[in-house]
């Protein structure tokens, strides 16, 4: 039994930013930190006061996170990125409703003695002698402490309040990590029972001393429980200062999921009931348990439930049969083939999931080329007489006078310039598209081909395949590469002009030009002369992209996302070494190309370089960011590792920015996640000149001073698929409509479907309904039923026996 926590994260947009800039604009990017952990970076948006991000992550977490912050700066090429302010929200606050927080919320200024982090090391003896009571407070160490000084550091020391008394530590020089292992004594004053306070700082020599943070304790809980143990660090009490909208505000959508997820032998009867779902004969679709479950599910959870379901289906092989199963209930129930899957509905959200899980690698594969090149060159391209800027002509002709004419001509050569390679590249990749899809495909081609049989419809059996494969996959990709992985910056103003551009074209082959000429965009005819010659080119493409054979996608055995042998994530990155002599620490640093697997983390000189060195995976105990002040450089983190021999090495590697380190402390904390051993804390500084620079110990041996972070990740594609978790969401799904599901059954019991009844109340009263349709449903309903109560009593026996284990277990902090 096992329980997990994620956050679901998406920012949105900004609205009414500040100006931060002499341009009158600011360049605005947002920063999401979990419990002072950055764990993401959106991109720039250049030149915006109401920027738009559409970002969204999957923050996996460990169960004890207090906070999520959110802030949002001005990026600057030459100093330091200003502060606009910034969003603060508490667990509670997230936890609060089930949906999550979607709403727009207000900026607020960043306060320094708000910004507090890091937990002190305490033990508390309240102490009676013949002059009275005695409190002795034991300062052992305190860890990631904020930073205060421009060294990436501070100078901490501790203030003990109690009543009117007040002691302090000695000050510790250099360190986010203090060691100070001092025993504090204050006499008892006569009066009301007092609290006892600790308060940290840091000192200074000129100006005021910074605050890093507090702990308090009331009288009660001094009396009956001594504190002792690790305490997290808190601000001075005080009211959140609303803006009142002068600094903006950001649109966030933010879900937290809690859940415990039990053994897999629970699970099992709601797996086969959704399994048999899929296998049962094709007549027998509307009234089964997984067409409840659609039934049950509302718009704004079917993207969750799709997803979910997809890699539960892909893990049980039966990936073929469920987007078969869906295909078959869409096509059923459509009437007008114009609108055959526009709609949000469960067919549609799981197939474009499927494509994205399974597809990622060849979407890449397809588009990347071009997408760099158009990021690279950044040519100015406008079809758009009421958005051209006559003024750029200038840069594509030097001849005669400015004109909508020059821009338009010389935007079609460059719009057609870029569509060949997409189109060539696209009708040329039915090999490398992956067997899964390309089978997923075929299955929807022969459904609706059966559906639609007649000569007017032709088109309609492309149209199903490109509405997915163009449409959500290509164009979306096309026009936002950034949330697809395929750049790491979103476009500046005008290259996203120029992306849009050609995601309409590709939208429009898509279409196979059923709407050219329609509209209000009838600015764009000039392309339509190549988009018409594609549209033949597409036809066969699709149609050799279902010419394949294979069943063994369709009830194969059970598979990986990834396999262990798959790169999940490669790239350059500079290698420390391992002991070097140079007294320059950032010539330490060497590129070297890496390659991620699921089996060893290899490096070599480039990517073609054959000689290789590799450290195995199994090894990794920990993968841990370095303080900037380790080596005067950001963006390191350190991969220990164990050998065969028990002793531990460190590997220091430095990523080119936050968001690169990121993603490869993610993919290598989840490649590593099922190694024994991992380590609880480390040294987030180095062993330089005798000592480690985060908490200046003189032993290379000595214990970590800090905690790891094993348990934060970032989700995607190529994660491991997990089925217990993902059949406990579609638990807590159906959770969510049970009384409805109780109703539905009720309704079907109230109807008596006996010819007796029939003849009583006359032949209107059951017109429509079929008695075998109604037994199946009402079957359906009850075996739901009966599965949810067991696994709602599985889940009272394991919260009581995790109840009894926390009250036999010592107390703890």
């Amino acid at each position: 039994m096992a329980k997990s926590s994620s956050l679901n994260v998406r920012v949105v947009e900004g609205r009414a930013l500040p100006a931060k800039d002499v341009s009158g604009s600011s360049d605005p990017y947002c920063i999401v930190k979990v419990d002072d952990e950055v764990v993401a970076r959106t991109a720039t948006v250049w030149r915006s006061l109401s920027p738009f991000w559409g970002e969204e992550y999957t923050i996996h977490l460990p169960l004890d996170f207090h906070h999520l912050a959110f802030y949002v700066l001005d990026e600057d090429t030459v100093g330091h990125d200003d502060i606009i302010g910034k969003i603060s929200l508490s667990r509670e606050a997230i936890a609060a409703d089930p949906r999550g927080i979607d709403s727009w919320i207000n900026l607020s200024r960043v306060d320094p003695d708000a910004e507090v982090q890091g937990e002190i090391c305490l033990d508390v003896q309240i102490l009676e002698d013949t002059r009275g009571r005695c409190l002795r407070c034991h300062v052992f160490q305190a860890r990631d402490l904020a930073p205060r000084d421009i060294t990436g550091t501070s100078d901490p020391f501790a203030r003990v309040f109690w009543g009117s008394q007040s002691l302090e530590t000695s000050t510790i020089k250099k360190t986010r990590f203090p060691h100070w292992n001092e025993v504090l004594e204050l006499r008892e004053m006569p009066g009301a029972p007092a609290p006892l306070r600790v308060e940290l700082w840091d000192w200074d020599m000129v100006g005021k001393n910074d605050f890093l943070g507090m702990v308090e304790f009331p009288p009660r809980v001094l009396q009956q429980n001594a504190p002792s143990g690790w305490f997290r660090l808190l601000p001075f009490p005080r009211a959140e200062e609303d803006s009142g909208g002068t600094l903006g505000a950001l649109r966030l959508k933010v879900r937290l999921i809690e859940d415990c997820v039990l053994p897999s032998r629970y699970y099992q009867p709601l797996t086969e009931l959704l399994m048999a779902s899929v296998l049962g004969p094709a007549e027998e679709d509307a009234a089964s348990p997984l067409a409840l479950l659609e039934e049950l599910t509302l718009g704004d959870c079917r993207q969750d439930l799709a997803t979910k379901l997809v890699k539960l289906f892909l893990g049980q092989g039966l990936a073929g049969p469920f987007l078969d199963y869906l295909t078959r209930r869409e096509v059923a129930r459509t009437t007008d083939p114009n609108t055959l899957f526009r709609s949000n509905s469960l067919a549609s959200k799981a197939m474009e999931q499927f494509m994205k899980l399974v597809g990622m690698p060849y979407l890449h594969e397809v588009l990347k080329p071009v997408i760099h090149r158009i990021f690279e060159e950044k040519k100015y391209m406008e079809l758009d007489p009421c958005k051209m800027d006559l003024g750029r002509s200038r840069r594509i002709s030097f001849k005669g006078t400015p004109s909508e004419e020059h821009v338009r001509d010389a935007s079609l050569g460059l719009l057609t310039g870029y569509l060949g390679p997409i189109v060539d590249a696209i009708v040329g990749s039915v090999g490398r598209c992956p067997p899964a899809m390309r089978l997923a495909f075929k299955q929807l081609h022969q459904c609706v081909k059966e559906r639609f049989p007649q000569v007017e419809h032709e088109d309609v059996k492309y149209l199903a395949i490109s509405g997915f494969l163009f449409l959500r996959f290509f164009a979306p990709a096309i026009l936002t590469p950034k949330l697809f992985d395929l750049r790491d910056q979103h476009a500046d103003p005008q290259t996203s002009r120029s992306l849009l551009l050609l995601a309409k074209a590709v939208q429009s082959i898509g279409n196979l030009g059923q709407q050219l000429g329609q509209g209000k965009e009838l600015w764009m005819a000039p392309l339509h002369p190549f988009l018409l010659q594609s549209i033949s080119r597409v036809r066969h493409f699709l149609d050799q992209l279902v010419d394949v054979d294979g069943e063994e996608e369709a009830g194969g055995p059970a598979r990986a996302l990834v396999a262990p042998s798959v790169i999940v994530r490669e790239g350059y990155l500079l290698k420390r070494k391992e002991e070097p002599t140079s007294l320059t620490t950032r010539f330490a640093f060497k590129k070297r190309y890496f390659w991620l697997s699921g089996e060893a983390l290899s490096y070599s000189k480039s990517p073609e370089w054959q000689m290789r060195s590799s450290i195995p995976v199994s090894h990794i105990r920990a993968v841990e960011r370095v303080d900037e002040g380790a080596f005067q450089l950001p963006h390191v983190m350190q991969v220990l590792t164990q050998d065969a021999a028990g002793v531990l090495h460190t590997t220091y590697l430095q990523c080119k920015n936050v968001n690169e380190l990121n993603q490869w402390l993610s993919a290598l904390r989840k490649a590593s996640a099922p190694n024994p051993d991992k380590l609880a804390s480390c040294h987030p500084g180095a062993f330089r000149s005798s000592r480690w620079t985060c908490c200046l110990q003189a032993e290379r041996s000595a214990a970590g001073c800090s905690r790891t972070h094993s348990a934060v990740t970032l989700g995607d594609w190529s994660d491991p698929l997990d089925p217990d978790a993902e059949i406990q969401m579609v638990y807590r799904q159906l959770l969510l409509g049970r009384d409805q599901l109780r109703m539905k059954f009720q309704e079907d019991l109230n109807i008596d479907s006996s010819p007796e009844a029939d003849a009583e109340k006359g032949s209107g009263a059951t017109e429509g309904v079929c008695p075998s349709a109604l037994a199946r449903h009402r079957e359906a309903a009850a075996r739901l039923l009966e599965v949810l109560e067991d696994l709602d009593r599985a889940h009272e026996e394991f919260q009581q026996w995790e109840q009894q284990r926390a009250a036999l277990s010592p107390l703890g902090h």
